[in-house]
Parts: C-alpha cells; sequence; structure tokens
C-alpha cells in the first residue's frame, strides 16, 4: 500500500513555508490505519520490548493499539502537570524556545525494554527527551518507530545510538 497517497499536504500551514503533512486523511481509511498497525506490529515483535511508550498526543494513536497487539504495557510520556503522583521530566530545544516531557517515576523499571511509538520525527526533540528519561529510570530503549519522518530536519542524526523504523520519509 503506498501510505503516502493517504498523507494529507497543506501548504504554508501552520505558517508560510512549512509543508505540513496531515496523518487525519490516514487515519479515515480502515485499511490504511489496519496496514500502519501491522506493519509497526511486525517490527516491534522483533524489538523484544516490554512496554510501548507514546509521547503526547499522537503517539496514542498508533502505540495504543500496537502495545494491545503485543500484549504489553504502555506508557505516556506527557506535557508538564498532565501525570499524577512522583514523576521525572526532560527539557529539550524546540526551533523558538523549549518544550518539556514527563513520564511517571514508577512506570518503568531498571531492565523493562521500551519501544517509542510517534507520528512524525522531525528535528527528534520530544524522542529523544522521552528517550532520556527512559534511561533515568533504568529502561532501555529497544527501538523507535514512527509513520513519518521529515529527512531533512535532522531527527535521525540526534537519535543515531537507536534503532528507528520510519514507514513514510519526505524531505522538508
Amino acid at each position: 500500500m503506498d501510505l503516502k497517497e493517504k498523507i494529507g499536504i497543506y501548504e504554508d500551514f501552520p505558517i508560510e513555508g512549512i509543508s505540513f503533512k496531515d496523518i487525519n486523511s490516514l487515519l479515515l481509511e480502515p485499511k490504511a490505519f489496519k496496514h500502519v498497525i501491522d506493519e509497526m506490529h511486525l517490527v516491534a515483535k522483533a524489538l523484544d520490548a516490554n512496554i510501548v511508550g507514546i509521547p503526547e498526543a499522537r503517539g496514542y494513536i498508533f502505540g495504543t493499539p500496537l502495545a494491545y497487539l503485543l500484549g504489553i504495557g504502555l506508557v505516556p510520556v506527557r506535557k508538564p502537570g498532565k501525570l499524577p503522583g512522583v514523576v521525572v521530566s526532560e527539557e529539550y530545544k524546540l526551533e523558538y524556545g523549549s518544550n518539556i516531557v514527563e513520564i511517571q517515576r514508577d512506570s518503568i523499571k531498571p531492565g523493562d525494554r521500551i519501544i517509542l511509538v510517534d507520528d512524525l520525527l522531525a528535528t527528534g526533540g520530544t524522542l529523544m527527551a522521552a528517550t532520556k528519561l527512559v534511561e533515568k529510570l533504568g529502561g532501555e530503549v529497544s527501538g523507535i518507530i514512527i509513520l513519518i519522518e521529515l529527512t531533512d530536519l535532522g531527527g535521525r542524526e540526534l537519535l543515531k545510538d537507536y534503532f528507528i523504523h520510519s514507514m513514510i520519509t519526505y524531505p522538508c
């Protein structure tokens, strides 16, 4: 299945000069969505993980059914102030400023193997912050699975120490 045909492209959104890749059209097609989850499942089975980590918010879309199919746990990686209990935080740089992601401290234990699943790899900031959180808690990132990779933005280079599987690639 040619998944690129299922991705909507919006030029100059959200600002001029950006070519926005919209997954909503893919999600509306049950066969395309099933194909994505099935392919992610094939890759994930080989990664020997016991937890799927899902960055907010669109990582939830793909990571939740994947964890279900694998029969393993699911850990949200959220924006600040969204998780109860004790959390660990990691700040990361954005093009203009910074952001923070958090994981509940007791959600990952030493020796856990985590697959991070998200919709998009661009500069890699969010996923790098998530890897640091996993490792702070003694876990190991067994791989990163993403739907779309924007190859010209350097995310793969930032995450070069990790296995990355992307299903669709675009230059910027």
